[in-house]
């Protein structure tokens, strides 16, 4: 049996600083690894999740520069929680702001599950500079994915965590759990949104691991769920900004000259094993992994080995594309 690869060693940034963005947002940005390595970018999950230390662990930093960034209004990224001139399409600018600021002409993009949908919209807006692409935990936003996650799927294999979820609601409200949610974590009043933060995160946090983790503790945490599940709720409630619920997957002929690989874990409850295989049918050049036995999370061992394979194969010097 092929022995699973684990993250490389701790290390810690040798650069960091906040980006003025220009419309009241200051994001947290790092660099680690390699001054002089091949770029890449590591776009965190959520929206609202915020990156970790370990983050660039993902990463041979002998051979990386590796920039990790906090999306606006989440991490450390300032003001905490913001939903104001907070869209898709504002992160997309963002990423060109850092890349700019870092001095690279073009990067790896690494992004899973929210990561993934920010990487491939930044792509497609802004494919030529996009060496290569590592996406776990496809989400791609489309109504079909919400619904699944938010109203009448998961909660099919998680009744007694989802019953959590539903305990603040009349059966009206269930009727639209996105929408019942905005109505809490918009409230005026800070312990509405709280309860109604603690609630949405927390079924996240239990429900993106194959066997339940001890990881999922950190959901309920004040500051983490409340950045979290409004900026979350804020982008879904807008379908993502998209202008169609297909665009990620219909802009794909913009990026498909772009090496790529593909994580995804078979059981992922989180984001269904159906869009990496969507994705992967509308872009035939990249690698597809679906990995046995595991859920949606970075952490779970197939997933982590597959993620490490690629961004060691990447960093070759001149990498060839894929066949």
């Amino acid at each position: 049996m092929e022995q699973l690869r684990g993250l490389y060693p701790p290390l810690s940034a040798y650069d960091s600083g906040w980006l003025d963005t220009g419309d009241g947002h200051r994001i947290y940005w790092e660099l680690s690894g390699n001054p002089n390595g091949k770029p890449a970018v590591f776009i965190h999950g959520g929206p609202g999740g915020g990156s970790a230390p370990y983050h660039r662990q993902l990463f041979d930093p002998q051979r990386y520069k590796v920039l990790l960034f906090d999306q606006r209004g989440c991490g450390r990224s300032k003001p905490h929680a913001s939903l104001d001139n907070n869209t898709t399409w504002h992160l997309v600018d963002d990423l060109e702001r850092l890349r700019v600021m870092a001095g690279v002409d073009q990067w790896l993009v690494f992004g899973g599950s929210w990561g993934s949908t920010l990487a491939l919209a930044y792509a497609q807006t802004h494919p030529q500079r996009v060496s290569e692409m590592v996406l776990r935990g496809i989400f791609t936003l489309r109504k079909q994915e919400l619904s699944w996650y938010y109203q009448d799927g998961a909660s099919r294999f998680f009744p007694d965590k989802w019953e959590r979820v539903l305990s603040i609601l009349s059966e009206e409200e269930r009727k639209d759990v996105i929408a019942a949610y905005r109505q809490r974590l918009t409230s005026p009043d800070l312990q509405v949104q709280l309860e109604a933060a603690k609630l949405w995160s927390v079924w996240e946090g239990e429900t993106v691991t194959l066997l339940p983790s001890g990881a999922s503790a950190s959901f309920g945490e004040d500051d983490f769920a409340l950045a979290f599940a409004r900026i979350e709720n804020h982008y879904f409630s807008h379908q993502g900004f998209l202008d169609s619920d297909d665009q990620l997957l219909s802009n794909v002929p913009l990026i498909r000259h772009i090496p790529a690989v593909i994580v995804h874990g078979r059981y992922d409850m989180a984001c269904q094993v159906q869009n990496a295989w969507d994705l992967a049918k509308a872009w035939p050049e990249a690698e597809l992994h679906i990995v046995e036995g595991a859920g949606h999370s970075t952490d779970e061992p197939g997933i982590l080995h597959q993620l490490m394979l690629a961004t060691d194969r990447f960093a070759a010097p001149h990498a060839n594309p894929l066949p």
